[in-house]
């Protein structure tokens, strides 16, 4: 949460409820659920049992209305790629793509019906194109259909040659003749008019999105369309000329918080109800991004977890999300970012086949996502985008950390409660373990790069500042809350 303002569903005849206090008035402890961070297949709970093989030929899929293609509905998202010493590639993980891995899941996921890949030049350190186009290259160019981006966000990749030398070199990295969908990425940046004259600056000044439209009438690129986060007038602006554009596609953030909750984190974000109505409007197929908002919606607070688990033992919590985002007619495919075999494995056992929610099972989750909003989380994803920090802070690690002891109840505002000792000792603890002491929160400055980056819109440093004076408050024993 971006604000203050929920805290005072918190509090009980003017004094404010601890977190264990408040977790107790919800009729469980201060504990969370061990729900995985996947999509399961019929388990019977949570815990950590062997994944089961999916079925072969079971692939739910959807039509797109302008080429009749069939689009499985479990689309695999190459961002997070696995590296050779076990862990998620990227930014903080020296170790190289394993691509021996890579190459296996991807054929996995084809045998079990996969066909939508989602990639961009900006993944994976600059290197998902390639890892994706050395796997998928191993098999027939039309058993998969491959989505990567124009991601043209720094000032040097915005001429005209740059960026059409990005995009071509999309082409060579892929090792492909045609894109089968290709984005404009993350439009909206930045806010009010600013967010206007980046999108200017990026695709029309140069001509870009010109010369787009002309490789989509060659056939070199063959669904064009944008991914969107951020600044609602410029949605509504290319949504306004989607008779000059013709837009494809457009891929959007979907899950059942975000349908009517995205405003309440912060009032410049966007309910997913809006944008994909305006979508369905001009019947343009949805892609689905974040359907679990970084693993959030897989590992809730006990009450919340136990609540989807009575509702039905034979699912994992992570199912219910995943089913929702594929509940609407106008949804082409929904990402997910795979990174090891098991999560292949369970997202396939729920898209094979998709048993869609109806509208009592709908109204169930947005009952959930009510209650959600009274934890008070800050809505960060884990994509890094943020990333790097110039002053080296560990921007996501700070604020998976702080979401993480909200959900197992280590967060404690008052010294009289008798959980303050062991929530105070588990933060602190946590804290230095999970992000080294030269990367936390106290080294933030103030400079304000990383929002402008940031999907979610959060203000990053002011949640730095406010997580710092609460850590430095915890340390000197004394009473501050996080509204400090």
């Amino acid at each position: 949460m971006n604000d203050n303002k929920h805290n005072d569903n918190n509090k009980q005849g003017g004094k404010r409820l601890s977190r264990r206090t408040f977790l107790k008035a919800l009729g469980l402890g201060a504990a969370t659920a061990a729900a995985p961070a996947i999509v399961g297949c019929a388990t019977g709970d949570d815990k950590k049992l062997p994944v089961q093989e999916p079925p072969v030929g079971k692939m739910t899929y959807r039509e797109n209305p302008k080429t009749h293609e069939k689009v499985s509905i479990l689309g695999y998202g190459m961002m997070r790629l696995p590296a050779t010493n076990g862990q998620p590639f990227g930014r903080d993980n020296d170790a190289e793509i394993d691509q021996e891995m890579v190459n296996k899941q991807v054929d996995y996921a084809i045998e079990h019906g996969v066909n939508y890949f989602d990639t961009s030049p900006a993944y994976s350190r600059g290197l998902s194109e390639r890892a994706t186009g050395i796997a998928l290259s191993r098999h027939k160019r039309d058993e998969y259909f491959i989505a990567t981006k124009l991601s043209n966000f720094a000032p040097e990749t915005q001429t005209r040659a740059a960026s059409i030398e990005m995009f071509q070199n999309s082409l060579k990295e892929l090792q492909v003749d045609y894109i089968d969908y290709l984005l404009l990425h993350s439009i909206g940046g930045g806010t009010g008019e600013e967010a206007m004259e980046l999108f200017r600056q990026r695709y029309i000044y140069n001509g870009i999105l010109d010369y787009l439209m002309e490789q989509r009438e060659k056939g070199v690129i063959r669904n064009l369309g944008f991914s969107y986060h951020g600044e609602i007038a410029v949605f509504d602006y290319l949504l306004a000329n989607h008779d000059k554009y013709k837009w494809d596609f457009v891929q959007i953030e979907l899950n059942y918080l975000d349908w009517r909750h995205a405003k309440d984190f912060s009032e410049e974000n966007t309910n997913a109800e809006y944008l994909y109505a305006e979508l369905s409007k001009r019947n343009i197929p949805a892609v689905i991004m974040e359907p679990l908002l970084g693993g959030r919606l897989a590992s809730l607070p006990t009450p919340l977890a136990r609540k989807i688990l009575e509702r039905d033992p034979e699912r994992s919590i992570a199912s219910w999300a995943f089913r929702y985002a594929a509940s609407f007619p106008g949804v082409l495919t929904v990402l997910s970012g795979m990174t090891y075999m098991e999560h292949l494995k369970e997202n396939l056992c729920t898209y094979s086949p998709l048993e869609e929610l109806n509208d009592e099972e709908k109204n169930f989750l947005y009952g959930i996502a009510d209650e959600i909003v009274g934890y008070n989380t800050i809505p960060c994803n884990d994509c890094k985008y943020c990333m790097p920090c110039p002053y080296g802070i560990d921007i996501p690690g700070v604020l998976t950390h702080y979401n993480k002891c909200i959900a197992e109840g280590n967060l404690t505002r008052d010294r009289n409660d008798p959980d303050y000792a062991r929530a105070r000792r588990a933060f602190l603890i946590g804290y230095d373990r999970s992000v080294p002491r030269l990367r936390q929160a106290d080294h933030c400055i103030g400079c304000g790069k990383c929002v402008e980056h940031c999907p979610q819109r959060i203000q990053i440093p002011r949640e730095m500042e406010r997580i710092n004076n609460y850590v430095e408050a915890l340390k000197q024993g004394i009473d501050r809350g996080l509204d400090a």
